[in-house]
């Protein structure tokens, strides 16, 4: 037989009630809605009218009195989410700030070093051709000294490629940024060119952003969700305060355990590592209220409310 819905008064406030009882266990606890009183019922075994104790007294054993749950989250679950808020919008402007930073404008030296593998022993290779490819699409040409060595003074910020060649060897194409709040490294960039065609090239790419905007983009993004992750853990907040719904608090408390996700997802984890870490707080601030409240809602039932 399924567990049945079952009408009842509750004995603080004596407002009927209606509650759905699950199989098991045998006494389950229900929040009034009036009052929030948590209001206990033995799940019946036996269709109506058999589970009536006044008509067969020695059917059912004696079951221990049911106590009253000692404890109550939501005014924890509550704190967890408007702490998430908190954090939520902390990480959106500091994020805001450092796309700010990066769009200022900077210089950077670029220098490196060139090498012969193959057939070359590792010797330098001098008088190598280097052009470099700016942000804004311009390019800078130069030579390798005898060293192999060879550099770019006053690079602007933003993305940089660096193609370089060698008569008998297969280019390669070195990608990197720079920028105020963003470093793949412009000085000692060691590039070892190998026997081979100029159609047998090689791409080395020292940073997953090929230009200033696709920073910009990935941390406006970054801006935005977390500005979700805010508006959702608030409003599940508001919700937990106005009705003790542990559904609510659950998905506030989801939200926030997946912000670490954030930059993960859109490539930020190795440009701000730091702040990687630090998501780890919400993280753990949402799964204490997902705990919390899933707890709770595995100790009471589902409360219809009265009719």
């Amino acid at each position: 037989m399924g567990a049945p819905n079952v009408r009842l008064r509750c004995p603080a406030c004596g407002q009927e009630l209606r509650a759905v009882l699950a199989p098991s266990p045998s006494t389950q606890w229900f929040p009034c809605p009036h009052c929030r009183i948590p209001v206990p019922v033995v799940v019946p075994r036996d269709p109506p009218p058999l589970f009536s104790w006044e008509v067969y007294p020695g059917l059912y054993p004696m079951l221990p009195r049911p106590r009253r749950p000692r404890w109550r989250a939501r005014g924890l679950t509550m704190v967890a989410l408007f702490l998430v808020v908190g954090l939520a919008i902390a990480f959106a402007g500091l994020l805001a700030f450092y796309a700010v930073a990066a769009n200022q404008p900077a210089s950077y030296d670029v220098s490196g070093a060139v090498d012969l593998g193959g057939a070359g022993g590792g010797a330098p290779a001098a008088h190598a051709t280097v052009v470099l490819t700016e942000d804004n699409g311009q390019k800078l040409v130069t030579h390798t000294d005898l060293y192999g060595s060879f550099a770019f003074p006053g690079v602007p910020a933003g993305g940089i490629v660096l193609n370089v060649s060698y008569p008998g060897y297969a280019p390669v194409e070195v990608d990197t940024f720079a920028s105020p709040v963003y470093n793949a490294g412009t000085q000692g960039i060691q590039v070892t060119l190998t026997p081979g065609s100029v159609g047998s090239g090689s791409t080395v790419s020292l940073t997953p952003f090929p230009n200033l905007e696709t920073l910009l983009a990935s941390v406006g993004g970054a801006v935005v969700l977390f500005g979700i992750v805010a508006v959702v853990a608030l409003l599940a907040g508001v919700g937990t305060a106005r009705a003790d719904r542990p559904a609510l608090g659950i998905v506030g408390g989801s939200a926030a355990v997946v912000s670490p996700l954030v930059l993960f997802l859109l490539g930020l984890s190795p440009v701000f590592p730091d702040l990687l870490a630090a998501t780890a707080i919400p993280s753990a601030v949402g799964a204490f209220a997902v705990g919390l409240r899933a707890i709770e809602l595995a100790q009471t039932g589902e409360t219809l409310g009265p009719e």
